[in-house]
């Protein structure tokens, strides 16, 4: 399980705080409203939110993009002693993402039941066959970070029932 950490400090804040407006971006896009943030230093080094419709790319999930995006400020694919912010936790692949990158630290919001793979339903991080370690802390703004995602999923199925009514019965 994630460690929760006791108290969140004010770059914690912040940090989640722009993870959350990069979520709603994505969710202007039509995308699941997910953002994260690869802070270094206390500087941003990239930033994302869900692309995979948008990218027609499956692998273009927030954490990657703002991945790909500190790895090229970077210039070095590997960013040791970054934190990644996200407001969802991560999927396998992501988790795999943040280990290749040897990320320090990740901190997210809401949990994930159904994929989630860093202390949740798949603890890849913690699995001690790794050379790295990722220093996990949930729970970080987890209310309005699964807010946003409850109220986008109950538009999201609230449509596909309206579009159901108006389909014409198959003969």
């Amino acid at each position: 399980m994630a460690a929760e950490a006791a108290a969140w400090s004010e770059a914690d804040l912040r940090w989640m705080a722009r993870a959350l407006e990069l979520a709603r971006e994505a969710e202007a896009a039509g995308e699941v409203p997910v953002g994260a943030v690869v802070v270094r230093d206390g500087r941003l080094l990239g930033e994302g939110w869900n692309r995979p419709i948008g990218a027609c790319d499956p692998t273009a999930h927030a954490e990657v993009e703002a991945l790909r995006a500190a790895a090229r400020a970077a210039g070095n694919y590997r960013l040791p002693g970054s934190t990644l912010y996200v407001t969802l936790e991560p999927c396998p692949m992501c988790a795999g993402a943040l280990l290749h990158a040897r990320i320090r630290r990740l901190v997210y919001g809401a949990p994930d039941p159904k994929t989630g793979a860093c202390g949740g339903v798949f603890p890849l991080l913690q699995d001690p066959r790794h050379h790295h370690r990722v220093r996990v802390e949930g729970g970080l703004m987890a209310g309005p970070c699964g807010r946003l995602l409850r109220a986008f999923f109950a538009r999201r199925r609230a449509g596909a029932r309206e579009e159901a009514k108006g389909e014409e019965p198959h003969g």
